[in-house]
């Protein structure tokens, strides 16, 4: 056995936890090099810089190496893969790896403050973030967080600079309407929804690992837009303890499932107060809504977040509660390593996106990961069309007349819609059809 191989032996008894597989297997050992003095270095690139087991991956490779007997000495480098750009969004997204939304459907649960503290929380671990608040109406990001100019301009390269702080990148209205007045939003559904696509495609985020959007309370257009608009790589739920919140809650699980992305954690905000002299916890808005989400949607990681008066305080002067480094820092820490690890499983643990094309004179052609070929006349699949002008919002109920669609209708351009859809302009000039993939095969016959 050569030195090389020897060394790659001793490195498949290091287990990556969340993906099933040793790091040799997975191809996370890079640059692997070993000289006639016995000294031996490599690389272990991660999934992302953010990776909570990376510094336990770098010890236990040293020690492994260590105990092969020609060893004299090991360097180990602990690099991350490079970021993916989005499938489908505008030219400031090309460089993000990851999108992350932070959703409570009920306002006033705090979810403001679980995604600030969130993103700060993946930056303490190694990662490149940013923060769009995504909530028109209401901003929260200007009051907390305070970079040291809110003023927003467009740069060289035509897109919108963001503000930073503490090395994080920020975008939100609240800074945009500072500088015009401060006055209320008062919009309808289709400016808002410009808004923010212009802020959140057009802004130049750079280079990020993560970017955290902060969505506006409730499930209507605005939350539909954003999930259709990008690929969202997973959500984050927020709720408080109370039944009401709980409600409104489940329906954000449901609007998040029927788009397809995974929910990959249940944060419940000022689920308890701990008294100062007893240490008893008290559960003042009561308990079990979290356990019911975990229950009920089988979410793994779930959290609690006390009620601590320094939460308000650090958050209305504009400073991230985990930036203080005191005990609420390791709770927003435990839903980073979370988000971290379900991530990961996503992402490398495959997809499974069938390939979507057009062929004329056999329609719409499915190839799933198999290799199975599934075919969807054009017309038909025209004529099944579920956005707004093909369907009633409200009642679901067909409005568009078959007998209207030829037959010799054919799909003009076919493009990825955020995870787990295809965007289809048809001939006819209908440009607003969407198809989840599982709808497709549904629909699809064997080629």
């Amino acid at each position: 056995m050569n030195k090389n191989n020897e060394i790659l032996e001793k490195l498949k008894s290091i287990m990556d936890p969340d993906l099933g597989k040793d790091i040799v297997t997975l191809g996370f050992v890079k640059q692997l090099s070993c000289d006639d003095a016995g000294h031996v270095s490599f690389a272990i690139e991660l999934t992302t810089p953010a990776c909570p087991v990376k510094e336990q991956f770098k010890r236990t490779a040293e020690t492994l190496v260590k105990q092969v007997p020609w060893v004299k000495s090991v360097t180990v480098s602990m690099t991350a893969q490079k970021r993916g750009a989005p499938l489908t969004a505008g030219p400031g997204l090309q460089g993000v790896g990851t999108i992350i939304a932070v959703s409570s459907c009920k306002g006033g649960v705090g979810k403001s403050t679980v995604a600030v503290n969130l993103a700060f929380s993946l930056q303490k671990l190694g990662a490149k973030i940013g923060i769009f608040d995504a909530d028109v109406y209401g901003p929260s990001l200007p009051t907390m967080v305070a970079p040291s100019t809110t003023q927003v301009f467009q740069g060289p390269s035509g897109l919108i600079e963001p503000l930073e702080f503490a090395g994080a990148k920020l975008m939100s209205f609240g800074f945009v309407n500072a500088h015009q007045g401060g006055g209320p939003a008062i919009m309808r559904g289709p400016m808002v929804t410009q808004v923010i696509n212009q802020l959140l495609t057009q802004t130049d985020w750079g280079q990020l690992d993560y970017l955290i959007i902060d969505f506006p309370p409730g499930t209507g257009d605005i939350q539909l837009t954003l999930t259709q608009l990008i690929p969202i790589t997973a959500a984050v739920i927020v709720t408080t303890p109370q039944q009401l919140a709980f409600v409104d809650v489940v329906k954000g699980i449901q609007m998040f499932d029927q788009v397809k992305v995974p929910v990959v954690a249940v944060v419940e905000n000022m689920s308890y107060f701990e008294c100062n002299k007893c240490h008893e916890k008290h559960h003042l808005f009561g308990q079990g809504a979290r356990k019911k989400l975990v229950e009920q949607f089988g979410i793994q990681s779930s959290f609690e977040i006390p009620i601590l008066p320094e939460i308000s305080r650090l958050s209305d002067s504009g400073q991230p509660v985990v930036l203080a480094d005191g005990v609420l820092a390791t709770h927003y820490t435990g839903i980073a390593d979370a988000v971290v690890r379900e991530v990961s499983k996503i992402k490398f643990g495959g997809l499974g996106r069938p390939e979507i094309r057009y062929e004329a004179g056999r329609g719409i052609l499915a190839t799933t990961s198999a290799g199975a070929i599934y075919v969807i006349p054009a017309a038909e699949l025209r004529r099944q069309c579920r956005c707004a002008a093909c369907r009633d919002e409200f009642s679901g109920r067909p409005t568009l007349d078959p007998a209207t669609v030829a037959d010799s209708v054919f799909p003009e351009a076919i493009q990825p819609m955020g995870n787990y859809a295809i965007a289809i302009a048809w001939s006819d000039g209908h440009t607003s059809s969407v198809y989840p993939y599982d709808l497709l095969l549904k629909l699809a016959t064997p080629a």
